[in-house]
């Protein structure tokens, strides 16, 4: 919409051209424009003089002067056309209290814009075209003129400029396959260039581009983004190397080629329309033909004998560009990536006014660098070509403004006049290729001739280079097989005397085992003799050896019961560090003396094990002593008896030491086990300090948001008091209206969260500016810590849990806080609430801030590999609130517009779980399991259709298809067109066609298409039925 300053100096610039007589327009169009092959300069139109820029009060008719008849017959100036669009059923529901902002004079060429009843301003056009005017008439009138004298060398632009949904794509790139005359301005040029020309000698070419976000994309290849811009030095023409160029062959195959541009062309679902189109498309046709005659006598006799040499051809260029709507965001309900796209749609279109203000006011600068279309419609506003513009209106008297500015625009648009140049030149390229094609069969007999004569001298030398070589291997064949057998035979001879070796080596070795065998046999008679003799020393030794064992039983016993006892101590230890785990962070600092103790603890363990070692060194001293007695057995045994007695005594004392020692051990254990006791009393009060820090934040937040209430109310009562005038209390109210809406869901209740009081949350909602609740979350953020907040959202206090979590919400619902929440670890938190909380209040908020976080297509491929998915599903089952089955329905239907993920979705269970929630009943939540279905099935419908994606819908795997069809007839309008869009994307995949016969499908596709409130869906679902075989056939046999 343009601002007033832009319409006042509009206004004042058009009364200046009516008041001098012959000057602006007028006298740049009466200026006779001659074809020539030179390169001339765009003419613009005069200024108009210096006494007429004062400002007067004047009628709204005069922006325009009248016209005359050589500004009819002038065809250097653009033509400007009007269109309006018929009222839909949305425009009968919505304007049914008001008239017709719009009154159109066709005969007149004039059109009235009614403000309200009393006001109304005309405006004058080339052509008015009422709502019943025919696509043929359209052409014939704007563009069979612009194709005429693009057939006749001249270039040629057609652009349709206004408001999204006012029928600019129906007017251009409607294809018409059911009725002909539906036919478009495409089409339609198209069909007469093709006819026009000669396949033989006429060359007939055509690229269909997009901008796309500032991003110059091939329609035909869509492999090839960001085709960059190429600006000749010399000449200023604007081309594109890198786009794909057709060679059209007939109307049919223009016709797939366009199928395929508009099926990678980018739209999408808004408020305004259904298939909104979200870039600028251009179709550039290029045509060359061959010249028979000069139309014009004046031919010197040197250039005609140079004319008789070579041939004249003629290249023109005709774009058609179908503009992107102009949209207000409010009114289109974009966000997210469709706001991304509307800005740069109102950027480019901006850009674009720009300039023709600036070539309508004769500025000595026009900003044609601005932007990337304003650089492609060069040479179509100031340039070489002839351009026709048509505008689209719709008649609602909701959309005025919008209306005003498209108006404004074609006004601005007629007083630019360029200078037609025609494009002339001799074919050198065809006379080269003639040629350069003879020069090379010329070249081509000579070579054939040389390789003849160089083939058959190859050829003799080749077998003479055969037979040298075929003799050398037999020479060296023969020397090797000589060699070979030489070696052989000297290899055989080593062989025979190793053999020989071998057998005296085993001959000597024989020898010496038969005499070992004579020694063993002598050595056994001997040790038969000491067998009888030791047989008396191991009865004795017997005796011995049991009674030292029962010693070392009782021993053994005794260390089983200090072991038993430090296993008990180790026990107590274990039971301390269980009753230590609510001090996690705090017992960290401790784990070094912890460790010391561990240590001792295996210090006094293996000390153990040394002394039952040294005890077995002991035992074995002992048998050795005994084995030194077997010598002295003979001696007196009572002797022996004491002495050993007397050893005996002596060991039982070293051990009752050792256990004294070992019970010193012990008591220092239980010191050890008294100090933990205590760190234990120190962490609980560190814990308690911690909870009093937790409660003196509560309580700052309770102060802040007194505070935040009490400006409140004083704000409300200076409001009472300050008298306002009545223009400005409206536009306050309104703007007060929108800023409490947009603050309540950015703010207070992101994707509908807490909405178990609605009635007292709309009251603080009104209460709270958008200002006062982001200070307030920008204070708390700042005096916390954004990665504090996410690790309260892990306390095991409830009440501070649940005010983390919704703190985390409010902050998910703005952009900018999206990536710090991710870096912090705030998803991760979130999906651990879902896993573990019971409580219904977090579940619902964390069920809205991950639906949140999902609007962003980064976060829904994190969200998806952290099993997301999964986690959501679980908290649909086991949860019957409504406002938390729409959260989680929300989030879930967010990641169905990702086609990347749709099987990870389908096997984590998202889609049943979506159809598990429609059956609560509430028609919210039905309403977002709709919105996922057409999410789903949209994505689908595009991948089938660019060729990526083959085979069964996964909607239809999982029985969404009968939930779509028992659903189609619901009484909210929102839920039965997002049902109905579902039906109609799922329908275009030829494999689900059967499933569709067999489930009544069909039956409610041919309803949609007749019974349908919205026309684009019910275009939709007529194009689908025509386009499907197995329908077709299905439709004839009932």
């Amino acid at each position: 919409m343009a601002s007033p300053s832009l319409r006042s100096s509009t206004t004042a610039t058009a009364v200046a051209a009516a008041q001098s007589n012959n000057g602006g327009i007028g006298r740049s169009e009466r200026q006779q424009v001659h074809p020539t092959r030179q390169t001339t300069s765009s003419v613009r139109s005069k200024p108009a003089s210096s006494s007429s820029t004062s400002r007067r009060s004047v009628t709204p008719t005069s922006r325009i002067p009248y016209s005359n008849p050589e500004f009819q017959q002038d065809g250097g100036r653009v033509r400007v056309a009007v269109r309006v669009r018929p009222r839909n059923a949305e425009d009968l529901i919505s304007d049914s209290d008001y008239g017709d902002s719009v009154e159109v004079q066709p005969e007149l060429k004039r059109l009235k814009l009614r403000k309200n009843n009393w006001m109304s301003e005309s405006y004058r056009f080339d052509e008015i075209f009422t709502e019943t005017a025919s696509q043929n008439r359209v052409y014939q009138v704007v563009a069979k003129p612009v194709v005429e004298s693009v057939l006749n060398g001249y270039n040629g632009t057609v652009m349709a400029y206004g408001q999204t949904g006012t029928g600019k794509t129906y007017t251009l790139g409607r294809l018409g396959y059911d009725d002909a005359s539906e036919r478009g301005i495409m089409v339609r040029a198209l069909e007469d260039i093709i006819s026009s020309t000669a396949p033989a000698c006429d060359i007939v070419e055509v690229s269909y581009l997009q901008l796309y976000m500032e991003s110059i994309q091939d329609l035909l290849a869509p492999e090839k983004t960001n085709i960059l811009i190429h600006e000749d030095s010399k000449t200023g023409e604007v081309s594109l190397p890198g786009a794909s160029v057709v060679r059209i062959k007939d109307l049919d195959h223009f016709l797939q080629l366009l199928q395929i541009g508009e099926a990678n062309r980018h739209a999408a679902n808004t408020n305004l329309n259904t298939e909104s189109s979200r870039s600028h498309a251009i179709l550039m046709v290029f045509v060359r033909r061959s010249v028979q005659e000069k139309s014009t006598d004046e031919i010197t006799s040197q250039e005609k004998a140079f004319r008789n040499v070579l041939p004249i051809i003629q290249r023109s260029k005709l774009l058609i560009v179908d503009l992107a709507g102009s949209e207000r965001v409010d009114k289109s309900g974009s966000e997210g990536h469709l706001l991304e796209e509307a800005k740069f749609i109102n950027l480019s279109l901006t850009s674009l006014g720009k300039c023709i203000n600036a070539l309508a006011e004769n500025s000595p600068h026009i900003p044609t660098r601005d932007s990337k279309l304003t650089r492609l419609l060069r040479d179509s506003f100031g340039g070489t070509a002839r351009t026709s513009l048509i505008i689209t209106i719709g008649p609602s008297a909701r959309h005025y403004a919008e209306t005003s500015s498209t108006i404004m625009f074609g006004q601005r648009a007629m007083k630019i006049v360029n200078t037609v140049k025609l494009k002339e030149e001799f074919d050198y390229e065809s006379q080269c290729r003639k040629l350069e094609s003879q020069v090379d069969n010329l070249t081509a007999e000579f070579e054939r001739q040389l390789k003849l004569r160089d083939s058959k001298k190859y050829e003799l030398e080749r077998q003479l280079t055969e037979c040298q070589d075929s003799f050398s291997e037999a020479k060296e064949n023969l020397i090797t097989r000589s060699e070979f057998l030489e070696k052989e035979n000297t290899r055989l001879d080593l062989e025979m005397k190793d053999l020989l070796y071998q057998l005296n080596s085993q001959k000597e070795h024989h020898d010496l085992m038969h005499g070992k065998v004579v020694q063993l046999e002598a050595s056994l008679e001997q040790g038969k003799q000491h067998q009888l003799e030791s047989s008396t020393y191991q009865k004795i030794l017997a005796d011995t050896t049991q009674m030292y064992e029962e010693k070392i039983s009782k021993l053994m016993k005794q260390l089983e019961d200090e072991h038993a006892r430090s296993r008990s101590t180790e026990d107590q230890l274990d039971a301390m560090k269980k009753l230590l785990t609510d001090g996690q962070k705090t017992i960290q600092r401790h784990e070094m003396e912890h460790s010391t103790y561990q240590i001792a603890l295996a210090d006094t363990t293996q000390m153990y094990e040394n002394k039952i070692a040294e005890l077995m060194e002991q035992l074995e001293d002992e048998h050795s002593r005994f084995e030194d007695l077997k010598e002295e057995v003979n001696l007196a045994k009572k002797l022996r008896h004491q002495q050993s007695s007397i050893k005996g005594k002596k060991e039982i004392d070293e051990l009752r030491v050792k256990l004294q020692e070992m019970n010193q051990l012990y008591e220092l254990t239980i010191n050890e086990f008294q100090s933990l006791k205590s760190d234990y009393s120190d962490l609980s009060e560190k814990k308690e300090r911690l909870n009093e820090e937790l409660q003196d934040v509560k309580q700052r937040l309770l102060v802040e948001e007194k505070k935040r209430k009490t400006l409140d109310n004083e704000l409300v009562k200076l409001k009472k008091d300050v008298p306002e005038k009545e223009d400005d209390f409206e536009d306050k109210k309104s703007y007060m209206k929108e800023n409490i809406y947009k603050g309540s869901s950015a703010l207070g209740n992101p994707m509908g969260l807490h909405n178990s009081n609605p009635s007292r949350e709309s009251l603080s909602s009104q209460r709270e500016t958008p200002s006062s609740q982001r200070a307030t979350i920008a204070k708390i953020c700042e005096e916390v810590g954004l990665q504090k907040i996410v690790q309260l959202m892990t306390s095991e206090d409830l009440d501070v849990q649940t005010h983390a979590v919704k703190m985390v919400a409010n902050l998910a619902a703005e952009d900018m806080n999206q990536e710090k929440i991710m870096e912090e670890g705030g998803l991760d938190a979130l999906l651990m609430l879902l896993k573990s909380s019971q409580n219904t209040t977090i579940l619902r908020v964390a069920s809205g801030a991950i639906a949140n976080l999902a609007m962003n297509e980064v976060n829904q491929g994190l969200i998806m590999s952290r099993g997301g998915a999964q986690l959501l599903a679980g908290t649909a089952s086991k949860t019957n609130d409504p406002q938390t089955l729409r959260m989680v329905a929300g989030a879930l239907a967010n990641l169905c517009g990702n086609e990347r993920l749709h099987m990870m979705l389908k096997e984590d269970g998202g889609i049943k779980a979506l159809l598990g929630m429609a059956r609560s009943g509430s028609s919210d939540v039905i309403a977002q399991v709709a919105r996922g279905m057409a999410n789903f099935a949209k994505c689908e419908s595009r991948g089938t259709i660019q060729g990526h994606r083959k085979g069964h819908s996964l909607l239809i795997e999982d029985g969404a298809l009968t939930w779509l069809i028992g659903n189609s007839n619901t009484t909210s309008s929102s839920t039965k067109r997002h049902i109905e869009l579902a039906l109609c994307h799922l329908a275009q995949n030829e494999d689900n066609a059967n499933d569709f016969i067999f489930c009544g499908g069909l039956k409610e596709l041919v309803r949609i298409s007749t019974e349908s409130s919205r026309e684009d869906i019910r275009n939709l679902a007529k194009k689908t039925l025509r386009l499907s075989p197995k329908f077709q056939t299905e439709i004839r046999a009932e």
